[in-house]
């Protein structure tokens, strides 16, 4: 097939290309609309109560708890009059319900409420008495929200009046991330691409077969950007798969293209002709890449069995831009190639590098030097692996928070305050909703509502029949009507002030114990933590499945370019320890706060509960490329002297250097965006940064050569049936018809030639 498909990019080369053109045009102009179109939710599992009971709320009431939140301190030493001490100061007062008013008049605000129209709760009050608060809910799908947020900010924050006003809750936080990473997302950009650049420059030592990943990489960046227009359009997609675009776009692009540009000199270097070079590529180069990408992509696809759309984004845009990475570099980098010939390595900067006989690089004596003591250096690498590993024992997962953010912030700003000067977060109240109970159970509402605040760590319980605190009635108000559906309905919702930072362990608890308790109405939780506990059991549930994807996809994939049970085994036990090790790092460092000054941080003792799974679909995916890369040229020398110690030796040397330079290229792009402001964008960046270097160094170098030695020629063993299967429908190296095709072959250049023009 590959054979086929060289000769078609040789014979038509200048279509090829031209069509690669109008592609990226194209691309460029309908996928620049996929910023409009994607989103910045996808957090939690549409079919659980939590998003249950928030879809009661939203058909009844337009919502239920307040997502945006006004901190209002006064102004002591600006324009606040004189002897304004404090929020309950009469001329203070008067300003706050005008700073409400100005709120609530507002498109698409509504609900708005006040320490001031509530009748003075002490949980809507600072401890020292001069900061109030003002909550809302900003209603409508994400693109008005995000609009009316801004709205909000422009209208009643800054100076107003006798108050310095913040805006914080949870909608704010979400238009502050997004904005954070759109930013973010061009400085990592303006940082990746110079620098990968450079290092290309440095591998190939010219500009132009420099270039030639770099095109590929625009290839796959702008092919996805369409593709998430497209798909945006018809389903729910996150913005947050815009990083991966770009990140694994730029990396892919440019693993493949390293492979493909190298085998491809290599094979100008022996003496074939530029036609015969571009096939014998294909054959050999060109089949390592199509299976590392099927690999790449089947662990990224295993995403889609997650109820969470902001995890399938990223396999949206992980497959679509590791099939546009494969087409770019089999299709349109061919076709550059034999048009390029020998000019590919013009424009050549630096001394020419000495080539070196085989079995004579760094990489061929490193081989050699594990594999003469491979129970030693083999039980190292794996202490060393566990012992990274081992802090991953202690995750505790959470979800995205303020504190997400950098303090520059201004959301993250007012969570601070809610956290330190206030007893109750109003801020972050979630809601119970009660269906099938309406004003003719006021009783029972209230009974249910004063059982839920007498619990440890609730502060209050805002219900129909009034507001409840340690189990007793506080205050009846006329907006206790707002918890009562207005179109008639028998449903109604409480609204609980939690007394801590609801997500977290005793939030979780919480949710669990309110769902538990034996209450005359029946009840639906929903909110941060309540949608933490559904999303935790959403990804339990689905994860083996997941798991078993990526496992069977991968052991039939090795199998059938190895023909081998052991080796694809091997791989998966390696890989699953080098990615412990990377996350036992991650815990390490994001979850436990060290380095948190150097990477500039807040470590919250969580880690984001889907960041694992994304960054393991990944990773995995990215670790079997760089296998691929391995296992096919030790396959090819195997097969061709028999030797297993020799072919595993010859393999490191003649890929080692290619692998090492398309990981450093990749971690380079994922470090990038170590430098986003977003703290779970950061330890994206950086975790998978780091599993890249590792596989490329601790397993490809030393663990893989130990273990191959070990094995010996066990490692090409398989059972009868399944060799036969292998021989009739394995993929190997160099098993087209044109191997034949040796140095100087002019078969048919003529034709070749001629039929391009």
């Amino acid at each position: 097939m590959l054979t086929r498909l060289g000769r078609f990019t040789v014979r038509r080369r200048r279509l090829v290309l031209s069509f690669t053109v109008l592609f990226m045009v194209l691309a460029a102009v309908v996928g620049a609309g996929a910023f409009g179109v994607l989103k910045d939710g996808g957090f939690d599992d549409p079919a659980s109560e939590s998003a249950r009971a928030a879809a009661l709320l939203e058909e009844h009431f337009g919502g239920g708890d307040p997502n945006v939140v006004l901190v209002a301190s006064v102004d002591a030493a600006g324009s606040a009059p004189a002897g304004a001490i404090g929020v309950d100061d009469p001329s203070v007062v008067a300003a706050g319900a005008d700073l409400a008013a100005r709120l609530d008049a507002i498109d698409g605000v509504e609900q708005v409420v006040s320490y001031w129209s509530l009748g003075s709760p002490p949980s809507l009050r600072s401890t020292d008495g001069d900061t109030a608060l003002v909550l809302a809910r900003v209603t409508g799908d994400d693109e008005q929200v995000t609009e009316r947020i801004d709205l909000v900010k422009e209208a009643v924050t800054g100076t107003q009046g006798p108050f310095d006003v913040l805006l914080g809750g949870r909608e704010a936080v979400f238009a502050d991330v997004g904005e954070t990473i759109e930013g973010d997302l061009l400085r990592a950009e303006l940082i990746a691409v110079p620098l990968t650049l450079i290092l290309l420059l440095f591998v190939f030592r010219g500009l132009v077969a420099a270039a030639l990943p770099m095109l590929v990489g625009v290839i796959a960046v702008l092919g996805t950007l369409l593709s998430l227009f497209v798909i945006g359009s018809i389903t729910d997609v996150s913005l947050y798969a815009i990083n991966l675009t770009t990140a694994l776009g730029l990396g892919l692009a440019i693993d493949y293209s390293l492979f493909i540009v190298s085998r491809f000199r290599e094979e100008l270097q022996a003496g074939r002709n530029v036609e015969g070079a571009v096939i014998r590529t294909m054959e050999t180069a060109g089949k390592t890449v199509l299976i590392s990408a099927l690999t790449v992509a089947v662990s990224l696809a295993a995403l889609l069995v997650f109820p969470l759309y902001f995890l399938r984004s990223f396999a949206y845009a992980g497959v679509a831009v590791v099939l546009l990475a494969l087409a770019g570099s089999l299709l349109s980098l061919p076709a550059l190639l034999a048009v390029l010939g020998h000019r590919v390595n013009s424009l050549r900067i630096g001394r020419r590098r000495v080539a070196r006989a085989d079995r004579e690089g760094a990489w061929h004596r490193i081989a050699m030097f594990v594999m003469r003591r491979p129970v030693p250096i083999a039980a190292a690498a794996v202490a060393v692996l566990l012992f990274l590993g081992a802090p991953f024992l202690r995750v505790a997962f959470g979800t995205p928070d303020d504190r997400v953010l950098p303090m520059s912030a201004e959301s993250r700003q007012a969570s601070e305050i809610l956290r330190s000067d206030f007893t109750g977060n109003s801020a972050e109240s979630f809601g119970v909703v009660v269906d099938g109970v309406g004003p003719e159970r006021l009783a029972d509402l209230g009974a249910a509502a004063a059982t839920i605040s007498s619990m440890d760590g609730v502060a209050r319980v805002d219900s129909a029949a009034g507001t409840f605190v340690d189990g007793a009635l506080a205050a009846t108000t006329d907006a206790d009507a707002r918890f009562l559906a207005a179109d008639g309905d028998t449903v109604s919702w409480m609204s609980v002030v939690p007394s801590f930072a609801v997500v977290s362990e005793q939030g979780e608890q919480l949710v669990k114990d309110i769902r538990s308790l034996d209450l005359p109405v029946e009840v639906a939780v929903e909110g941060s933590a309540a949608e933490l506990v559904d999303t935790k059991a959403a990804i339990g549930d689905a994860l083996p499945l997941a798991l078993a994807i990526i496992v069977v996809a991968t052991l039939v994939l090795l199998f059938m370019l190895s023909g081998s049970v052991l080796v694809p085994i091997k791989a998966l036990v390696l890989n699953f320890l080098s990615l412990t090790a990377t996350f036992g790092a991650m815990v390490w460092i994001f979850q436990d706060g060290n380095l948190a000054g150097v990477f500039d941080f807040t470590a919250t003792g969580t880690i984001d509960t889907s960041m694992p799974i994304l960054m393991f679909c990944i990773a995995f995916g990215l670790s079997m490329d760089y296998e691929v890369f391995l296992l096919a040229r030790i396959k090819e020398e195997h097969d061709r002297t028999g030797d297993n110690e020799a072919s595993v030796a010859l393999g490191l040397e003649r890929t080692g250097s290619i692998v090492t330079a398309a990981a450093a290229l990749l971690a380079i792009t994922f470090f990038a965006f170590g430098t986003s402001g977003v703290s779970f964008i950061k330890m994206f960046g950086i975790g998978l940064g780091l599993a890249v270097l590792m596989d490329a160094t601790i397993v490809r170098a030393f663990l893989v050569p130990a273990f191959m030695r070990l094995a010996g020629e066990a490692n090409w063993w398989a059972p009868a049936p399944l060799r036969r299967f292998h021989d009739r429908y394995g993929l190997r190296e160099g098993d087209g018809p044109e191997t034949a095709a040796g140095a100087g072959h002019q078969e048919d250049e003529r034709t070749l030639v001629g039929a391009d023009r």
